[in-house]
């Protein structure tokens, strides 16, 4: 499987590599975008960010993530990333369960009219 590069109101994401259990992204933010507040019943995923600046939401909590930061969010937690800074936010995304499909998403709010 080679790249595939998806288009979003909030920049773009790249599938890397796809298994039967997992899957690697590349996600890209642009400035002052966030991605939806959002939870997964069927996987788990683990983000390092490697380029900006980001608050990422977990269930009630914000942390601030710059380069080599990373955060687990288990399955069912609520959360979400937010680009703070003035350059695109990139991180890596490892999506780990037993079903990764993109309709695998509970959205609670989003600012593209998406929820």
């Amino acid at each position: 499987m080679g790249v595939t590069r998806e288009e979003r109101p909030w920049g773009f994401y790249e599938s890397l590599r796809m298994a039967d259990n997992y899957q690697i992204k590349r996600i890209v933010v642009k400035p002052g975008a966030e991605l939806s507040l959002q939870l997964h019943h069927k996987r788990a995923e683990h983000w390092v960010v490697v380029a900006g600046v980001a608050d990422v939401t977990r269930d009630d909590q914000i942390i601030r993530l710059e380069r080599d930061g990373h955060i687990y969010l288990p399955v069912e937690c609520k959360h979400r990333i937010k680009n703070v800074g003035e350059t695109d936010v990139e991180f890596i995304e490892v999506q780990v369960g037993d079903y990764l499909g993109e309709d695998d998403i509970v959205r609670f709010e989003d600012r593209y009219g998406r929820a």
